[in-house]
């Protein structure tokens, strides 16, 4: 029986004052060891002979020119699982379903970087040019498209042809030939998936490549605290905004009959609601939605605006409101087109 390590009964604050390194987290022992495992057994069954290192990083990647796997440190342990639940308020691949579909995408870009498939006219001619402009955090989706397979959230296939490629790469590795013949049948990304099952057929009687590759931000050797980890992951998320709301939100408030309740008085009874249906409806992440919410409320509070007494009216609205913010987020990287 492995013993805990002493910060694990630590409260957030002394805990966030450690650097990660001085952690000495492995994939060994952790809830990551049999989900690694699943992946390796699911490359042997479809008998490929590459099954890419793992090792503990700041996020999901897989770094360029190396077939290897980086996952992100904190899920090496429930408290530090905890933790970034606490400071960022969603834990990326904390369950067994999305740690499974992050390990098999992050999979499809190793094999990528192992065969260097993207090279070929015929995956250009399918995915696009690996060249293109890399900009996966303002890509524009089109969610009914059927030339792309549905993976990870946001239609995540879309963002770049390496990342078509990766999300093609897990659906052919997660289901059988049957199942992805019948769930994208009559889409063009059939196509995609029946190429790689090609190419895969072709790896099977190649020998496996070279996996040594320079493992990028080492856990194991990382010095940053995690105060200092997560105050540049809260500011990677975040967007600081000028007043450019205070029409938007009086508009919202001064309409209809006034009550006696101030808006952000009533915001804030509404802000679990509203997050959670923002979040549901855009897939935007948790922290980014509650951030926005928070500081529309302190807006709303600077503006000494009052609620209107339908408050039913008023959630629709805010709803309304908060989720064409946020889609424009996804698509821009901005809240708020400035004109």
């Amino acid at each position: 029986m492995s013993v805990e390590p002493a910060w694990a009964t630590l409260p957030d604050n002394e805990l966030l004052k450690l650097r990660i390194c001085d952690l000495r987290v492995e994939i060994a022992g952790s809830e990551l060891e049999p989900r690694i495992a699943q992946l390796s057994e699911e490359l042997q069954q479809r008998g490929l002979p590459l099954i890419p290192p793992s090792y503990l990083a700041d996020e999901w990647f897989s770094p360029e020119g190396s077939a290897l796997l980086a996952i992100p440190f904190y899920l090496a342990h429930p408290r530090l699982k905890q933790l970034e639940l606490h400071q960022m308020l969603v834990v990326e691949g904390g369950t067994p379903q999305s740690c499974m579909q992050l390990l098999r995408h992050e999979c499809g870009h190793a094999y990528e970087h192992a065969y260097g498939f993207s090279k070929c006219k015929e995956w250009i001619d399918l995915f696009g040019s690996p060249d293109l402009e890399y900009q996966p955090e303002t890509y524009r989706p089109r969610p009914y498209s059927r030339s792309f397979v549905q993976h990870l959230p946001n239609w995540y296939a879309q963002a770049h042809p390496d990342e078509d490629f990766a999300e093609t790469f897990a659906v052919w590795l997660a289901l059988t030939p049957d199942d992805w013949s019948r769930q994208y049948r009559g889409w063009k990304a059939l196509d995609k998936i029946q190429y790689i099952d090609a190419l895969m057929q072709e790896v099977r009687v190649k020998p496996a490549p070279e996996t040594h590759g320079r493992r990028i931000w080492d856990a194991s050797r990382s010095r940053r605290t995690l105060e200092k980890y997560y105050a540049a992951k809260r500011k990677l998320y975040a967007e600081d905004f000028p007043d450019v709301y205070d029409a938007d939100l009086r508009s919202i408030f001064e309409h209809g009959e006034r009550g006696e309740e101030s808006a952000a008085q009533v915001m804030r009874s509404m802000r679990s609601r509203l997050s959670s249906a923002v979040v549901r409806w855009t897939g935007q992440h948790k922290y980014v939605v509650d951030m926005l919410i928070k500081r529309l409320i302190t807006r709303t509070r600077a503006l000494k605006l009052s609620a209107p007494r339908d408050h039913a009216a008023l959630m629709m609205e805010l709803a309304s409101y908060l989720s064409a913010l946020v889609t424009n987020h996804l698509h821009t990287g901005r809240f708020k087109r400035l004109v």
